[in-house]
C-alpha cells in the first residue's frame, strides 16, 4: 500500500518548498502538480491560444504530453519530450495556468496521471485540490497558507534574487486576484478539506513547517 501526503493552499504559501523537503526526508516521490499545470499553460502560450478561448484550450490539451521524471535526484517536467523546467516559472505562464486550469478537459487529463502516480508510489503532492479531489483518501492532508502580504513578499524576494525587476504592490494584487479566481472557480475550487490540518506559515520558517507536517505523519 502506498502512503500519500496531500498539501493544498493558495499561491505563494510555500507548498512546493515544503513538499520537496518532506519528500526528501521521508524518501517519497514529490509530485509537483502545479508544474504539470504550468507546463500546460506554457503549451497554450506557445500555441498562440488566448486565455478566453476555452473551447480551443479543451481541444488542444489532448495533444500535450506532460510527464515528470527524476534526473539525478531532481524533478524534471517534460512537455512533448522537452525539459521545460527553465520556462514554467514566469508570471505570464502563472497567469495563463490559473485560467486554463479551470478547463474540465485540462483537469481530467492531468488528474488521471497524478492519481496513477500516487497509486503506485509513496508520494507528497501539492496543489489547490489534492485533498479534496485528486487524493481524497490521502493518509495526511494539510492546508498550508500565509497572509497575502507575506506571500507577496516571498515572491518579490524570489524574483529579485533572479535579477528580475518587480513591483511588490502589483505582486500582492495579482496574488489576491488569483486567490479569488482559485476559490470561486466552478471545478475543484481551492478550499480546505474537512479532514485537513490548517497550517499558517506567516510566522513560521521552513524547518518549523516541515517538522509540523512530519509530526502529523507520525
Amino acid at each position: 500500500m502506498s502512503y500519500n501526503i496531500a498539501i493544498d493552499g493558495p499561491a505563494g504559501a510555500g507548498k512546493s518548498t515544503i513538499a520537496k523537503r518532506i519528500a526528501k526526508e521521508k524518501k517519497f516521490i514529490y509530485v509537483d502538480t502545479g508544474a504539470m499545470y504550468r507546463a500546460m499553460g506554457l503549451y497554450f502560450l506557445r500555441s498562440g491560444i488566448g486565455k478566453e478561448d476555452q473551447q480551443q484550450i479543451g481541444e488542444k490539451c489532448k495533444e500535450a504530453d506532460i510527464t515528470i521524471s527524476y534526473v539525478d535526484g531532481e524533478q524534471v517536467v517534460f512537455l512533448n519530450g522537452e525539459n521545460v523546467n527553465g520556462f514554467i516559472r514566469t508570471e505570464e505562464v502563472g497567469n495563463m495556468t490559473s485560467v486554463c486550469s479551470t478547463n474540465p478537459e485540462v483537469r481530467k487529463k492531468l488528474v488521471e496521471l497524478q492519481q496513477l502516480l500516487a497509486k503506485n508510489a509513496d508520494v507528497v503532492m501539492d496543489g489547490r485540490d489534492i485533498g479534496t479531489c485528486v487524493l481524497p483518501d490521502a493518509d495526511v492532508k494539510v492546508y498550508l497558507t500565509a497572509s497575502s502580504r507575506v506571500r507577496a513578499m516571498r515572491r518579490y524576494e524570489e524574483l529579485r534574487a533572479r535579477g528580475e525587476s518587480c513591483d511588490l504592490a502589483q505582486i500582492e494584487k495579482d496574488i489576491i486576484e488569483r486567490d479569488e479566481r482559485d476559490m470561486n472557480r466552478e471545478i475543484s475550487p481551492l478550499r480546505q478539506a474537512e479532514d485537513a490540518v490548517l497550517v499558517d506559515s506567516s510566522e513560521m520558517d521552513v524547518d518549523e513547517v516541515v517538522e509540523k507536517i512530519i509530526s502529523l505523519c507520525r
